[in-house]
């Protein structure tokens, strides 16, 4: 049976040798560079203990210093599985998803023809070089040495010309006897409509020749020289030769550039790749004229296990990037991703070689992001989120891209990064660090800023020096910390609450945040991560004091459902204690003048909601209902607080009359 034209080529792009190889030998670890595709191990065909086989994932192939073996993926599947060339490309197409093509009697005609059509290109690349030279083309030098690009730039990288005239390639291929269809077939001429000679696809235009990753003129680029020409580029059509979406510009150069160290590029135009290349930027590559394809993003993982996607800063740039995020996604395997390199507003990377030089392009590559960074920006920019819902709304959003992800590694990864940059947002716009946060103003609700203690009204007042409420709520404070600590599953359903919870001192401030950060990577983690930012001695003091350490959950660790309820209660206790203290102290500063029965009022029945707070400590027989924040408050209190505004007339200061 023969394979269709590139069905081999399309199969080796897809297959990674070291994951064929890795099934048979275990890679020296010491040896070994995952990220540049150098792999070594003992030989799997001769007995041997020292790592001398060696596997070029980039150049996909393999060599046995001791038994000289050597050979692609297909000839490893041969060796390995004594099977026959037909069945090795079977198992490997099987492998890679492709499904293989239907036994074709006239294969070996569509792969001459391919090597007509190959021969007939290289007489375009001639011809269109020549034209570059003569007469004819001097407004097109001109643009060139505008551009930056010398003679010897363009004989480097084969730029040529076509003359703005109907017949002048099909008349030059004519001459040399090419039949018509091979001129049509390479996508050079197309036939006339109105019954006339085939005309030129392409004139009056810069001609940019595009080749393949065996170094064969596959299609053409054009630049139009008219700046009213609607097409300012245009490409080849499509042809046995070409798969516009299966190729990229300057992928033989770039491999070899890649090979010996230098980063993968990946432009938006020829321009781009030919400045970059000529600045010392080899490694560089464009898709052509389209948004990236999940098959030259295959190509580009071949080349390199984490591209750099430089990209113009415009509107239109940032929108590619965003589409090739959404396309990456599910593709992403452990060391293989991308980074994305912005370029300066309305500028692309030859304007910024123009401008600043190489070095200014290095530090651009340099600040390179993170593919999981700039799906963060995409999902926050512009966005306010001030309600739960808007939070909601974007945990969802994030949550669905993250599930696109297929290795749950990577996906675990992606989830503990959009967790920690959460987390930096809105501790950022919540005024977090740790510390105390000054005292709730009026009209403000309650909670909403750690309490500061009784003003200097409320300080003689009775409710304020009935107890120590700061040392209550200090002592609330360690038993949550304490109980998340000890069983950091249960942390997720109460991420908004803690993150509500401002702490009275600086130490609590920074447990939590540890807490939020680090719950999701397990109890030992977090507790390693805890004793790693407070020390050793922070955590066990925290454990071991008396009030902390008598609570069921931590005297019972990891068990779920007793943490879910401490958790919950003493939220539900620590935010009604904090907001009724918020209200005395209120109540206590507006006896600045005469007393009137308003005033006593709301302080009397402040005291009776602080008592039954206090005494819901030592007993627990209420029903409780759900608050926003997932704590549980206790009935009878909430209907007998709304009982309590109900009564008040805010407008005078003083309960309503009936």
């Amino acid at each position: 049976m023969s394979l269709p034209p590139g069905f081999l080529d399309e199969l080796r792009t897809r297959s990674s040798l070291s994951q064929v190889v890795g099934r048979k030998v275990m890679w020296d670890a010491r040896k070994s560079n995952q990220g540049k595709g150098d792999m070594w191990a003992p030989c799997p065909f001769h007995q041997e203990k020292s790592a001398s086989f060696h596997v070029d994932d980039r150049k996909g192939f393999y060599y046995c210093f001791g038994c000289h073996a050597k050979g692609d993926a297909i000839s490893f599947v041969r060796e390995t599985e004594n099977v026959g060339f037909m069945e090795a490309v079977e198992i490997l197409a099987r492998e890679a998803g492709m499904p293989m093509p239907e036994r074709d009697p006239r294969a070996q005609e569509k792969a001459d023809k391919r090597t007509e059509l190959a021969d007939v290109m290289e007489l375009a690349v001639k011809w269109f070089r020549l034209q570059l030279r003569t007469g004819g083309a001097s407004a097109a030098r001109e643009y060139l040495e505008r551009r930056g690009l010398r003679q010897d730039v363009c004989d480097r990288w084969e730029i040529g010309f076509a003359p703005d005239s109907w017949q002048g390639l099909w008349d030059a291929l004519k001459g040399k006897d090419i039949p018509d269809e091979l001129i049509i077939g390479a996508g050079l001429a197309k036939p006339s409509s109105k019954g006339g000679k085939p005309y030129d696809t392409f004139r009056g235009r810069i001609i940019y020749p595009i080749r393949d990753a065996r170094g064969r003129a596959i299609a053409f680029g054009g630049r139009a020289m008219d700046p009213d020409d609607k097409a300012k580029y245009l490409n080849s059509p499509e042809t046995e030769l070409f798969d516009k979406g299966r190729s990229l510009y300057n992928v033989k150069n770039a491999r070899v550039a890649a090979g010996k160290g230098q980063p993968l590029l990946v432009a938006e135009g020829y321009m781009d790749v030919i400045a970059l290349s000529e600045a010392g930027f080899g490694a560089c590559v464009a898709p052509l004229g389209t948004a990236i394809t999940e098959s030259q993003l295959a190509m580009l993982w071949r080349i390199s296990d984490e591209p750099i996607i430089t990209l113009d800063g415009d509107t239109a740039g940032q929108r590619a990037a965003l589409r090739l995020i959404d396309l990456a996604l599910p593709l992403l395997e452990a060391g293989r991703s991308l980074r994305f390199a912005m370029m300066p507003e309305g500028q692309d990377p030859d304007d910024v070689l123009k401008s600043a030089g190489p070095a200014a392009v290095q530090s651009l590559l340099d600040a390179a992001v993170p593919m999981v960074q700039l799906l963060w920006q995409r999902e926050v920019e512009g966005k306010v989120f001030d309600s739960p819902e808007r939070k909601a709304a974007l945990d969802k959003s994030l949550r669905e891209k993250i599930m696109l992800i297929k290795d749950p590694g990577i996906r675990s990864h992606y989830g503990q990064a959009i967790k920690d940059m959460r987390w930096q947002l809105f501790r950022a716009k919540s005024g977090g660090g740790g510390g105390t946060q000054p005292r709730r103003q009026r009209g403000q609700p309650w909670g909403s800023k750690a309490p500061q203690g009784p003003s200097a009204g409320a300080k003689s007042s009775m409710l304020a020096t009935s107890g120590d409420a700061r040392a209550t709520e200090h002592l609330r404070e360690a038993v949550i910390l304490a109980a998340c600590i000890s069983c950091p599953e249960v942390v997720e359903a109460f991420e908004h609450g803690l993150e509500s919870m401002t702490c009275m001192d600086r130490e609590h401030d920074r447990l939590r945040d540890l807490i939020l950060r680090h719950a999701s990577e397990g109890a030992q983690v977090l507790r390693d991560r805890i004793r790693d930012a407070i020390g050793p001695d922070g955590l066990e003091n925290l454990m071991s004091q008396r009030h902390v350490a008598i609570t069921p959950c931590i005297r019972k660790p990891g068990n779920v459902d007793i943490t879910t309820m401490t958790i919950a209660e003493e939220l539900a206790k620590l935010s009604a204690v904090r907001g009724l203290m918020d209200e005395v102290n209120d109540a206590a500063d507006d006896l600045s003048g005469e007393a009137d029965e308003g005033v006593t009022w709301r302080l009397a029945e402040a005291a009776r909601a602080a008592e039954l707070a206090q005494r819901s400590g030592q007993e627990d027989k209420a029903e409780y209902v759900i608050a926003d924040n997932g704590a549980r408050l206790d009935r009878d209190q909430v209907a007998k607080s709304r009982s309590m505004f109900d009564q008040i007339d805010f407008s005078k200061g003083g309960k309503k009359s009936h």
